[in-house]
């Protein structure tokens, strides 16, 4: 490979990841002034022109707060695992399909699946580390929550992957031309929403950082850098999904307006559920993920795959 496309790739990849940390600052922004109107009152408004300006401001009082060091936590895990959780959740961007010197290869799906894989791990030493009762608990709930839901999202995912044969996310568009997987598969693509919000720790399923009983759950010891990237890597996670969403759902990835419509469509939803419906029981929440959402994909997955049979034959 030639050292002007190594450097084309760093600088893409650079542009990508200040993207995601601008969409990412503008969809907190978004959440509040949704949730804000939801609620019958304004948003924030004071910053700059409607609050533009607020995501900034906050980021800088986050990063320039003290951070408090805890006598008996494990102190590098402790400190790193915040850091690696943002990596990971910037990591998983770089499989966007770009038509230009980005890193798109013909594995994407299972980069993806590897990726939330490892997510785990770091909400588990967040957990761990902090060695506080509350953060621990917090921290057991989300694991258990995100290794249920992984297993049913790697099934739904796997139905469109037979569908279109392929694991890189470029050829989903190209399969779309004329309908989209949507509509071939609507009650799928409703299971995959919901697990989304589960994967990425949303109300209605945010029982790792519920606030009326668990104070806020594993990130309870985190204070000022740590706690902003926690909270930045959840939101950029939950952007991701809604890319993955639109591009193996809702048409596949063509870079015009309607695709960023149509992202920041679901990611509005995200908004949306949370300012509309309450937490669920956390039984309930793993009786959904293994009686119902594990059986259906499991049915669609030997329907899709006795359609292509029949196909070849």
């Amino acid at each position: 490979m030639l050292m002007i496309d190594l450097l084309n790739m760093m600088i893409g990849g650079l542009i990508l990841v200040i993207g995601v940390l601008i969409g990412v600052a503008f969809l907190t922004l978004l959440e509040r002034k949704v949730l804000g109107y939801i609620q019958i009152r304004k948003g924030p408004n004071k910053m700059g022109i409607l609050g533009l300006m607020q995501p900034f401001s906050d980021a800088i009082k986050l990063f320039s707060k003290e951070q408090v060091y805890l006598n008996y936590s494990n102190y590098i895990s402790y400190y790193i695992s915040p850091i690696l959780s943002f990596m990971m959740s910037l990591i998983i961007w770089m499989v966007i399909p770009y038509y230009f010197n980005m890193i798109m290869f013909n594995l994407g799906v299972l980069f993806i699946l590897s990726c939330m894989s490892v997510g785990v791990y770091m909400l588990m030493v967040s957990g761990w580390s902090s060695n506080s009762n509350y953060s621990l608990l917090g921290g057991l709930r989300a694991i258990a929550q995100t290794i249920s839901y992984e297993v049913s999202l790697a099934l739904i995912l796997m139905s469109s992957v037979i569908l279109v044969m392929d694991l890189n996310l470029i050829k989903y568009y190209y399969y779309q031309n004329i309908i989209w997987f949507f509509f071939l598969m609507i009650p799928l693509s409703l299971c995959f929403l919901s697990s989304m919000m589960a994967e990425t720790n949303r109300t209605p399923f945010d029982f790792a950082e519920g606030e009326s009983e668990l104070v806020s759950g594993f990130n309870i010891e985190y204070s000022s850098g740590g706690f902003a990237l926690i909270f930045l890597a959840e939101y950029s996670s939950i952007l991701f999904m809604s890319m993955l969403f639109v591009i193996i759902y809702l048409g596949g990835f063509n870079l015009n307006l309607f695709f960023y419509l149509k992202l920041v469509m679901i990611s509005f939803f995200f908004i949306w559920v949370r300012g509309t419906l309450p937490r669920y029981r956390y039984d309930k929440l793993m009786y959904l993920c293994w009686k119902s959402y594990l059986p259906v994909s499991l049915n669609y997955l030997l329907f899709f795959l006795g359609l292509k049979l029949m196909i070849l034959f």
